[in-house]
Order: C-alpha cells, then structure tokens, then sequence
C-alpha cells in the first residue's frame, strides 16, 4: 500500500481536511460524556451548583467564613467579592482564579456546613473541648472526634467564635486531621450544599437554578453533538473524493502502462487477470481509502483520547479498560493468525473465475461445436467452488469478531457498574462521573472495534495493492529511445531488413533467421509459406510488436528501435490477422487511425476495401453500430472494414497480414485492383496464404522454416524455388499458373 502512496499527492488539500476534521469529530465525541456527566451531577443532584463558589453571599457569611481562613485566604476573598446593597456578589473572574477561589472555600464551608448539621455540631463542639484540654481528649473507635455537650441556648460556631486563636488554631488543625480521612466526593457534595443552603437563606429559587443550568448544558450538549454529526459528514464526503481520485488515476495509469505492454508483457500477465487488476483490484484500494479516513485515522485519535480522559475521571477503575484492550490484542491476532493466508489467495481465485469465464465467452461457439458445455461448466463450478469456500472461510473467521467484541464491550461495563456501584457507596464517585466513565469505555472499545472492522478490508486490499503495483511497476522491454531519431522528410516508404535473425522470449529456437530484403516506395512485396515459417512474426516485427534479436530492421532509413514509436507508428497501416472492430458505428471503425479524415475520404476507403455494397445496404449506412468486437457482422465483412481502416489512415507502408482470407476470390481480385490503383506510392507488405493473392507482386519472399527459400517475381520463382513450386502447385492448375 505504502508504493502507491504517491497517488494522494493529488488530494493531499483533502487529507489535511479530513485529518482536521477527524479530530473536531474526535473533540466532540469525547466531550459528550462530560456534559451527561455535568447534567447528572450538577444539574440534577447539586440542583444546578456547579462548586463551592457562591455568586451571592450574606454579610453574616462571609465573616463565618473569614473565622476558619488565614490571611491570605482572607484577602482573596476580598478581592473576588464587591459589596452591592445587602450580600457580596461574585467579581467576574477567570477560570483559575474561580479554582484557587473554590480551593480557598473548601475549608471553611465544610466547617460551616458541618457545624448546621445536629448529628455534626456536637462533633465540632468536640473539637473545641479537645483545643482546650490538649493531649486529654482522644479519638473515639469510629475516628470520629468525642461529642461533648454544649451549654443550652449557645451554637457550636458562637462556640468557636469566642476560642482564642491558640486554641482555634490547634481545633483547625484537628480538624484539617479529619478531612483528610473524608473522601473528596463527600467533601465536593458537602460544599456544595452549603452553598444550595445559601441561596435558600437569601431565598433564590433553586428550581428556576437547576432547569436554567440542565437547559444550558443540555443546550451546549445538542450544539457539540451537531458540530460532531457535520464533521462525520464532511470526513464521510471528503474521504469519498480523496478515494475515487486515487482510483481514478490507478486505472488511468494501469490503463496506459498496459497499452504499452508487450507481447512477452502480456505473457507475464494473463488477459483476465489484467481486468481483475484494472477493476477489482483497485475497487478494493478504493473501498479501503474511502472508509479507511474514517476508522483507521479516527480509531487511534479516539482511542488515545478516551484514555486520557478515563485518567482524569477515575484511575482506579482503569484496569477494566487494559483488561478489554488485551483480550480483544488476542482476538485479533489469532483470527487474523488464520484468516491471514485466505486474503491473499482470493485475489488469485478472482483471477482463476475471471479466466474461466472470459476463455468461455469468447470461445462459446467452438464449446458448442465440440458439445463441451458439461466440461467448460465443471471449470467453471470447480473455479467457482475454490472461491466460495475461500470466501465462506474468510466471512466465518470474522463472524466471530463481532459477537466476541460485544461480548467484551458488555462484559465491561457490567464490571464498570459492578465496581462504580461500590465506589458510589462510599462517597468515591459519583453517578454522573460513572456514567462518563462507561461512555469512555465504550468510545475506547469502539476504536479498536473500528480497527478490527478495518482489519478485514487492509489485508485484502494490501494484496489488490501489490498486484496493481506489480503492473505499474512492470519495464517494457520495448521504450522509446533517450535520444530519438527522425527519417529524412524525402525518404519515405523505405523498409530494408539487414541480416534479421529473432527468437521469442525464453525460446531456444529462432523463428527467423538471416532475413534480409528491402522494399522501396510503392512496391509491393508478399510473404508465403507452409505454416509456422514465420511469415506474421516477420511482418508483426516492423511495428516493434517484439524487437529483433540480431541484424536491423530500418524504415525510411532509420533503426525502428532508433525511432519513436509514435513516429514509427504514423507510417504504419497495419491489418491484423484477426480482424478486430470496437464498438462504436461502421464510420467511427474506419476514422480509427485518422479521427480527422473527411467523409469522403471514409467512403473513398470503404470503396477500396469493396465494403461499399454492404455498408450502403444497411438503414444508418456509416452510422450503423458495431457491436464489441463486431460480432454483428460478419468475417469478410469485418476483413474489409479492418481494411478499410488502414487505407483511411493514408500511411506510407500498408501491412496486411494475412488479411484477405475471408474474402472470395471476386472479392479478392476486385480489393487488390482498387488497391493498387489508390496506393500507388505506398509500399505494400502482404502475407499470404493463397498464391493468386500474390501473382503479381513486385518481389516475393518465399520462407521455409524461418529461412529465405527464395526471393524473386512469380515467374522467377516458379523457375528458381522448389519450395514455391510445391506451393503453386498445390493451389492453382498449370492452365492457371501459364496464365
């Protein structure tokens, strides 16, 4: 995956995007558990107090609350509160000044709420009596301080006011002993309803308080949650495009790479298995681009983000979430330990039925001929059975990861509860922090669960990745030049072999050898011979289909492999063996090799190729539609079209390889006359099968076994060559040849 990952330079605008709004995403996800939290704990059970700082306090209280503060406790006081009418009101402060505020308070409230208490007051009082008598007074069994009673008609807090600060001194400090056996829930809990006891004396209404503070909170839950759902979306739309960009150039690339490909390419790579490449493979480093934003980027930011945040609520309940981290480690690698291998074998078996069905479309008329129906059908059934179980093997491996993941997400929040509900017991946590701490569980889970979704798409698509590289990466053996050369403009039509000798790749035989001959301009020069001389892979060497092994092959003067292939091209018609049309319409087929050619000029070639007769005799004439591979017509006709086509392009050398086989012989003689007459200065090189096709070409090579037999006119030859005798012969009677 990492070599293709040049693809996305294009799109790297889009990623950053993505990555930015990942983490908005991931902001917000996790900031919903605080605000659940805030709305359980402040808004519902401290009734909309957020901490211990009141906004409004009574003259009375704040002199209460300045007995049990130092002096520099004292003067912070002072400085975060104003005297307005009757109470102090709250300065407008920051957030850290309202810490070391509430910090501050803590104390004091604490005292002062403990001392409101009945079932505390004696304690306090007991405090007091424990100053006085030093070292006498002792802690009861409990830890709680001795109660001692207090005189009738007089408060704890009067009590404490009329200490000497010694005394009260060494009372705070007893007492500062006993907070620190108290648990900060209770003394948060404590504080605040001191505060709530507050507002109730100067009769603010705490209802009004409470729905004012869930309504905000509520309201700034619903804003993150949008904010959230808007960044998914534009991750969701951004990824898509990031994907189909990247697809889109793979094909493009894979598309060019192959159309450069040689035969011995071609041989590396089979057919079907080059579509598998160009389509499926690259559908599945789609599909992975486009969900991977999503879940492989978004899993590890959510996932370090929920830790840090199960930190900061309750460390000691963090063990749960290791726990479900190594167990769901272990899952993963002992599926994947299996499943692993399967990947990489599916592609290949995509590969297997791809060939099995294409061998059979294309050769479905021979598979009826032969009656193999029951025989192409038990290929295809063994192709398609190797994939199901394949597939069926690989779906039932990750079957198993979802039911396995639940029940490790269950499993967790049920031990969650199960310790949270102790913890709440004994003043440790609170409700709300429970609930944020399951809801950072289950985020934790679901990235790894995410991960794990992931997991099943990247080794597959690790494979489609290696086998699109193993195309891109692929050399042509046949390139154009560093340093190209272009023919003389004056010398044009010139093909000269010099001592050509060629052997396919890998091959220990030559199927050419020592071929020398020159063709000049506006000669017409035939090959013949028995079957396999090597008369198509002569002629398949001047477009550089393959590159000779020893001599040169020069045309216009110049090495084809010194030439540009583009420029070697332009001087080429060429009419394969095999006629192939594309679809499109008859006109279309003929402009093939000249897109600019008039329609008289398209016409003039369909003249020439004597396929005027039939094109003019369908309803759309040149507009009528070819199939694919123009099986909606039939093979003289699609001969003469291919013909056709090259003469439309008007090049200098015209190749026709084995071209007019499918022709009748009327249609034959009538195609070469027209021929003739319309190419006059341009070389003609045919391969042939049939002598009449030949008779009165200016040279013919006769090859035997990749060698030269002859080389001369039909009349030399039938006087010179022994083995074009044989052929002539065969083929035409002597009133024929005399003629």
């Amino acid at each position: 995956m990492t070599k293709l990952a040049k693809y996305l330079k294009s799109s790297l605008g889009f990623v950053a995007l993505i990555v930015g709004m990942l983490f908005l995403q991931a902001y917000c996800d996790l900031a919903l558990p605080d605000y659940t939290s805030k709305i359980v704990n402040e808004g519902i059970q401290q009734k909309g107090i957020e901490d211990g700082v009141p906004e409004k306090v009574r003259p009375e209280t704040m002199e209460n609350l300045k007995l049990f503060m130092d002096e520099d406790q004292q003067t912070l006081l002072d400085e975060n509160y104003t005297q307005k009418d009757d109470v102090y009101v709250l300065n407008d402060i920051k957030e850290e000044e309202r810490a070391a505020l509430a910090d501050a308070l803590k104390k004091p409230e604490f005292i002062l709420y403990a001392i409101s208490q009945p079932e505390l007051a004696q304690s306090m009082a007991a405090g007091q009596d424990q100053a006085a008598e030093g070292d006498q007074a002792a802690e009861s069994g409990d830890g709680a301080l001795p109660m001692m009673q207090l005189p009738e008609g007089v408060s704890a807090l009067d009590s404490l006011k009329l200490l000497p600060d010694s005394m009260r001194e060494k009372m705070m400090s007893t007492i500062d002993e006993k907070m620190s056996t108290i648990s900060d829930t209770m003394v948060e809990q404590s504080v605040v309803l001191f505060v709530q006891q507050e507002y109730e004396a100067q009769g603010m209404n705490l209802d009004s308080m409470q729905i004012g503070y869930i309504a905000r909170t509520g309201g700034g839950l619903l804003l993150i949650a949008l904010l959230g759902m808007i960044a998914s979306v534009l991750v969701t739309f951004f990824s898509a495009r990031v994907a189909a960009t990247v697809a889109h150039d793979l094909r493009n690339d894979v598309y060019r790479k192959v159309i450069g490909f040689t035969s011995e390419e071609f041989n590396k790579f089979s057919t079907a298995s080059l579509i598998t490449r160009s389509t499926n493979d690259i559908q599945q480093i789609q599909m992975l681009l486009a969900m991977g934003f999503r879940l492989i980027l978004y899993s590890p930011i959510l996932g370090v983000g929920g830790v840090l945040k199960v930190l900061n609520t309750d460390v000691s309940m963090s063990w749960i979430i290791a726990l479900a981290v190594v167990l769901i480690v272990i899952v993963i690698f002992i599926l994947f330990k299996i499943a692993m291998p399967r990947f990489t074998k599916l592609q290949t078996l995509i590969d297997r039925l791809n060939l099995v069905t294409r061998e059979f479309l294309s050769g479905v008329m021979v598979t009826r001929a032969f009656s193999a129906e029951k025989h192409e059908e038990e290929r295809f059934e063994k192709a398609n059975r190797d994939l199901t179980k394949t597939n069926l093997f690989v779906n039932r491996c990750m079957t198993f990861m979802m039911p396995i993941m639940m029940l490790i997400m269950n499993g967790v929040s049920v031990l969650i509860v199960y310790n949270g509900a102790y913890a709440i017991d004994n003043g440790n946590l609170q409700v709300g922090d429970m609930m944020a701490f399951i809801q950072y569980a289950m985020q934790i889970i679901m990235s790894f669960l995410m991960i794990t979704m992931m997991s099943i798409m990247i080794p597959r698509a690790n494979v489609a990745a290696k086998r699109v590289y193993e195309v891109l990466s692929t050399e042509t053996t046949i390139r154009d030049p560093q340093q190209p050369k272009t023919p003389d403009p004056e010398t044009k039509g010139v093909v000269e072999f010099d001592h050509v000798s060629f052997a396919y790749p890998d091959a220990d035989e030559k199927v050419l050898e020592d071929i020398s001959f020159k063709a000049e301009k506006g000669q017409t020069v035939a090959f013949i011979g028995s079957t396999g001389s090597g008369k198509s892979t002569l002629v398949n060497l001047i477009p550089r289909f393959y590159d000779v092994t020893a001599g040169s092959i020069k045309v216009d003067g110049v090495d084809v492999r010194e030439m540009r292939k583009k420029d070697l091209c332009d001087r080429l018609g060429y009419v394969p063996q095999k006629s192939i049309l594309f679809s499109g319409t008859i006109d279309s087929n003929i402009r093939y090799g000249r897109m600019e050619a008039s329609e008289e000029e398209v016409k003039a070639a369909a003249a020439i190729a004597q396929a005027t007769d039939f094109i003019e005799a369908k309803d759309d004439q040149y507009d009528s539609p070819i199939a694919q591979g123009g099986t909606n017509v039939s093979g003289g006709q699609k001969q003469r079209l291919s013909i056709a086509r090259a003469i439309a392009k008007k090049p200098e050398i015209l190749i026709f390889d084995d071209s007019f086989s499918a022709l009748d012989y009327k249609t034959d003689v009538a195609l070469r006359r027209a021929l003739k007459e319309a190419t006059k200065d341009t070389t003609t090189l045919i391969v042939a099968q049939r002598i009449s096709t030949i008779l009165h070409a200016d040279q013919i090579i006769v090859l035997d076994e990749g060698r030269v037999a002859g080389k001369g006119t039909h009349k030399e030859l039938m006087e010179h060559c022994e083995v074009y005798r044989q052929i002539a012969t065969s083929q035409l009677s002597e009133e024929e040849l005399a003629g």
